[in-house]
């Protein structure tokens, strides 16, 4: 079996290898652009590859992507039909999502984004005491990553409330789903967390009119995708007083353009993509699994719905 890596992330690439060859037995590992014969490789490892090359692998048989989302892959025009894409499921990477959440969750719901402003201005002021079980949380997505957020954050206290395309049970947390009970979802919602996929039904549904639906004084966390929001309207949001704050791990262009008034926002916290990343060492063992799958000509796992988008 030949296996292709195609990521930027090229200073991981001898890792790929050793962790891939220790999992596999007899697997040929190459490294894009050095790949031979483009008509020998049967599967790809793949992060934001460049529109074009995997249509010109005519053999390819798995696409295997190196995050959970997918829209990497499938912005690709040329992204060929019939070859099937599985998303990276890996516990350690949802922990880590799940961790980034939990913290950014504290930050709004302790006033820390306050305090943080109180100490540049010198000032020795105490806040009401929160409660958290009054606190509520809202997940927009409830996939594995949103599933996780929802289930520690309900374990820590809070009134945790999750909305998805499709209706979700999960207990501690009061589920909505569909357009319909959107509004209903964003009105019971103090701190709002995105973690939807990236899809032609989702793209800029964190609007002017979201914002409006959320109780005054709310605040939101995006660990997701950019272009999930539109960012004219979450900084009008921010600057009429409807937002008390935001915290961004992802921005529609990436990296933030340094002009963008994101960064000196005095009620935006801002991270460079890093809530999850991809560790080759605990990624490696699904992905592994899915090319001992492929080779035996077993059911593949995690794979992707083209017409979801995910």
């Amino acid at each position: 079996m030949v296996v292709l890596l195609l990521t930027p992330r090229s200073d991981q690439a001898e890792l790929w290898r050793r962790l891939l060859s220790a999992a596999l037995d007899g697997i040929d590992f190459r490294v894009h652009p050095n790949i031979g014969d483009p008509a020998h490789i049967d599967a790809v490892l793949a992060w934001k590859p460049p529109h074009g090359v995997l249509a010109t692998l005519s053999r390819l048989k798995l696409i295997c992507s190196l995050g959970m989302g997918v829209d990497h892959l499938l912005a690709d025009p040329l992204l060929p039909q019939d070859v099937p894409i599985a998303r990276l499921v890996d516990p350690n990477m949802i922990e880590q999502m799940s961790e980034y959440v939990l913290y950014a969750a504290l930050h709004f719901h302790r006033g820390f984004d306050v305090y943080q402003r109180f100490q540049s201005e010198r000032r020795w002021e105490e806040l009401p005491l929160p409660h958290t079980a009054m606190r509520r949380i809202g997940i927009m997505g409830l996939g594995a990553i949103g599933t996780d957020c929802a289930r520690r954050l309900a374990g820590l206290g809070f009134s945790v409330r999750g909305w998805s395309r499709t209706p979700k049970a999960l207990k501690g947390v009061r589920s909505f789903s569909g357009r319909h009970q959107l509004a209903e979802f964003l009105g019971e919602t103090d701190i709002l967390v995105s973690v939807l996929p990236l899809t032609r039904q989702t793209a800029r549904i964190v609007d002017a009119r979201l914002f409006a639906e959320l109780p005054p004084g709310a605040s939101f966390i995006n660990v997701a995708r950019g272009e999930l929001v539109v960012e004219d309207d979450l900084l009008a949001a921010l600057d009429c007083g409807r937002l008390a704050g935001a915290m961004l791990d992802v921005t529609v262009s990436e990296p933030l353009a340094a002009a963008s008034p994101l960064w000196a926002h005095p009620k935006v916290r801002i991270t460079p993509h890093i809530a999850g990343l991809t560790n080759p060492v605990t990624a490696v063992e699904p992905i592994a699994e899915n090319l001992r799958r492929l080779r035996a000509g077993l059911p593949l796992r995690d794979l992707v719905d083209r017409i979801r988008g995910y």
